[in-house]
C-alpha cells in the first residue's frame, strides 16, 4: 500500500463496492416489493371472485374456487369459523385460522334461517351495522398477510388478500384468498444470485482500470523523479525534467520544477563567480602586503608602512562588505527598530572628515523622515553611497533627505561624468566596476553598490540611478515610512 496506484486502486474499488451494494440493495427490495405488490392484487382479485358470489347468494358447496395450486381460498364467518376451502387443501396460515376442514352446515347458521326473534336480528344487525350492506363485497382494501399452503402434498408460500361481504341472508363472511409467491423468490433469487456473481468481476474489473489510468497518468511524475535523481547524481543543474504535453497538474509540477531549477542554477552560478571575484579581489592585497612585509623584513629602511596599512585596510573592508553579502544571502533580516534616516545621514557625513570633497547636506525640515530596519545596514548604505559619489565627483557632492508620499528619499548626486544609460543596472550587480573605475585606488572592488541595494531591498525599499539635474550621476535610495504608530524602540542597532 505505499504505491499510490495500489491505494487509488483500492479507494475506487472500495467506493463502487459500497455503491453497487446499495444500489443492488435497493433494487431487490425495490423489485421485492413490486412482485408483492402484483401477487397481493391476483389474491385480492381472487378474495372479491368468491366473495361476489358469495354475495350473489351462491351455496358454499357450489362456489368456484379455480385452481386451489395457484389459488388457495378460504372463507370463514364472524366467528373465524372455516365454511368452505379450496379443494385438496391440507394446510394454511397467515390467514388468522389454520382450520383446513369446513364446519358442518348443522353446525353454522343456514341462509335464510330465522328464529322468529326481531330482538336477535335487531342484535345482529347491531353488531354487523359497520360491514358492509346485505348482498354486498366490502369497497375497503382488504387485508393483506404473507403466509403458507399445503395443497395436496406440497407446500409454497402465498400472499394472501382478505375481503369481506354480507350475504343476503346478513350473514358476514371472510374470503380469503392467495396468490403464489415463487415468482417474486425466484426473480429476487435470481437477481440476487446474478448480482454475488457480477459484483466481484466488476470490482475486479474497477481495480484494474484504475491501476492502469493511475499507472499511466503517474508515468509523467516517475520520469521526473528518475530526471531528478540523475540530476542530483551528476550535479549538473543544467538539465530539465520532461514537461508533458498536457495541461493538468503533472505538467504545472513539471514547469514549475524546471522553474525551480533555473532560479537553483542561477543562484549556484552566481555563487560560484562571488567565490571566484572575492578570491581574486583578496589575492590582490594579500599579495601586496606580503611582498612589502618580506620586502620590510629583508630590508626594514625600505618598508612602506602607508602602503602596508592601505593595503590592509582594503582588505578588512573587502573582508568586513564579503561577511555582510553572505548574512545577506543567507536571509539575514533587518532590525524593527525606527531609524531617523536625518539624523543618520548628518551622523554619517560629520565622520567622514578625510573627504576629498565635504559632501553638502540637506534635510527637509518639519517632515517625519524616520524609517523600520536596522541602522548599521542604513549606514552602511549611506557610506557606500557617499564613498560611490567621492570617487567619481569632480568638485561637488550633495545628499539630501526628504519625504514623499509615504515614503522617505536620500538622493545623493556628484557633479561627474555620470553613469551611461545602458549600464545603470548592472554597476548594481557584484564585483562590477566600469572602465573608469578599474585602478585599485579608486574602483574599490565592485561591492558597495550591489550591497546597497540589498539593503534597501531587504527594507522594504528600491535604490535607482540617473542623470542629476546639473550633471553626474544622481542615486535615490526609496524607503517606506513606518505604516501606523506603535510603541518605538531606540535604534541602537540591531
Amino acid at each position: 500500500m505505499r504505491s499510490v496506484r495500489a491505494r487509488a486502486a483500492l479507494g475506487a474499488t472500495l467506493v463502487v463496492a459500497v455503491a453497487l451494494a446499495a444500489a443492488g440493495l435497493a433494487v431487490l427490495l425495490v423489485l421485492r416489493a413490486n412482485l408483492t405488490d402484483r401477487a397481493g392484487l391476483e389474491a385480492e382479485v381472487a378474495a372479491r371472485e368468491v366473495a361476489g358470489e358469495l354475495a350473489l347468494g351462491a351455496a358454499y358447496a357450489e362456489l368456484d374456487l379455480g385452481d386451489e395450486e395457484t389459488r388457495p381460498v378460504q372463507v370463514t364467518d364472524e366467528d373465524g369459523r372455516v365454511v368452505a376451502v379450496s379443494k385438496d387443501l391440507e394446510a394454511i396460515s397467515g390467514t388468522g385460522t389454520a382450520q383446513v376442514v369446513p364446519v358442518p352446515p348443522a353446525a353454522s347458521p343456514a341462509p335464510g334461517d330465522d328464529d322468529g326473534d326481531d330482538g336477535d336480528d335487531r342484535e345482529r344487525d347491531d353488531d354487523h351495522g359497520s360491514g358492509p350492506a346485505r348482498g354486498e363485497v366490502s369497497s375497503d382494501a382488504p387485508d393483506f398477510a404473507n403466509g403458507t399452503a399445503t395443497v395436496d402434498g406440497a407446500t409454497a408460500d402465498f400472499r394472501f388478500a382478505s375481503v369481506e361481504l354480507t350475504t343476503d341472508e346478513d350473514v358476514t363472511l371472510t374470503v380469503h384468498a392467495g396468490a403464489p409467491l415463487a415468482a417474486e423468490q425466484e426473480a429476487v433469487d435470481t437477481v440476487r444470485t446474478s448480482m454475488l456473481t457480477g459484483l466481484p468481476l466488476m470490482l475486479l474489473v474497477v481495480a484494474g482500470v484504475t491501476w492502469l489510468v493511475t499507472r499511466r497518468a503517474l508515468r509523467p511524475v516517475e520520469g521526473i523523479r528518475r530526471e531528478l535523481a540523475a540530476i542530483t547524481a551528476s550535479e549538473d543543474l543544467g538539465r530539465r525534467v520532461p514537461e508533458p504535453d498536457s495541461r493538468d497538474e503533472i505538467a504545472r509540477l513539471a514547469r514549475t520544477t524546471n522553474e525551480t531549477l533555473a532560479v537553483l542554477e542561477a543562484s549556484v552560478g552566481r555563487q560560484r563567480r562571488f567565490v571566484a571575484d572575492a578570491s581574486h579581489e583578496l589575492r590582490s592585497p594579500i599579495a601586496s602586503l606580503r611582498t612589502q612585509l618580506e620586502v620590510g623584513a629583508a630590508h626594514p629602511g625600505l618598508l612602506d608602512v602607508p602602503g602596508a596599512v592601505a593595503d590592509t585596510v582594503r582588505l578588512q573592508v573587502l573582508a568586513a562588505d564579503l561577511l555582510l553579502l553572505a548574512r545577506l544571502d543567507a536571509g539575514e533580516r533587518p532590525g524593527r527598530a525606527v531609524v531617523d534616516l536625518g539624523a543618520l545621514v548628518r551622523e554619517e557625513v560629520s565622520q567622514r572628515t578625510a573627504d576629498r570633497i565635504p559632501p553638502e547636506v540637506s534635510v527637509e525640515d518639519g517632515a517625519p523622515l524616520e524609517v523600520t530596519g536596522s541602522r548599521s545596514q542604513l549606514a552602511r548604505v549611506a557610506g557606500n553611497l557617499l564613498d560611490n559619489a567621492e570617487r567619481h565627483a569632480d568638485r561637488a557632492v550633495a545628499v539630501s533627505v526628504r519625504a514623499e508620499r509615504g515614503d522617505v528619499l536620500v538622493e545623493v548626486t556628484d557633479d561627474g561624468a555620470g553613469v551611461p544609460e545602458a549600464e545603470r543596472e548592472r554597476i548594481f550587480e557584484r564585483f562590477v566596476r566600469l572602465d573608469e573605475a578599474r585602478g585599485r585606488d579608486e574602483g574599490g572592488a565592485g561591492l558597495g553598490l550591489a550591497i546597497a541595494r540589498d539593503v534597501a531591498a531587504r527594507h522594504g525599499g528600491t535604490l535607482t540611478v540617473d542623470a542629476a539635474p546639473g550633471g553626474g550621476a544622481r542615486f535615490t535610495l526609496r524607503l517606506p515610512a513606518p505604516s501606523g504608530a506603535g510603541p518605538r524602540r531606540t535604534a541602537a542597532d540591531s
